[in-house]
């Protein structure tokens, strides 16, 4: 069974996108455990808003383009089956 509803090949297209969330998740941790700039509530604020807002929304959009990924590639399939069945 495949992890998210995604098959194999699915995951391999989105690893491009694994690297980032890699990135925006360290840097977010880091800016938890050591706060460069102290505890002022501002930077607090923009720190995480600068790196758990794309986190978050890189992380949707690798979902949803591997759902539209995969719907595509069913289709590509079935459009060469009907044309294999033509000729």
């Amino acid at each position: 069974m495949s992890f998210l509803k995604l098959t194999d090949e699915t995951w391999l297209d989105l690893t491009v996108n694994f690297i980032p969330i890699g990135i925006l998740a360290f840097l977010d941790v880091m800016f938890w455990v050591y706060n460069p700039w102290g505890w002022d509530l501002w930077f607090v604020f923009w720190m995480h808003v600068l790196t758990f807002i794309p986190l978050v929304l890189l992380t949707i959009l690798t979902y949803v383009s591997g759902r539209i990924i995969q719907r595509d590639e069913r289709r590509a399939e079935s459009v060469t089956e009907a044309d294999a069945e033509k000729s």
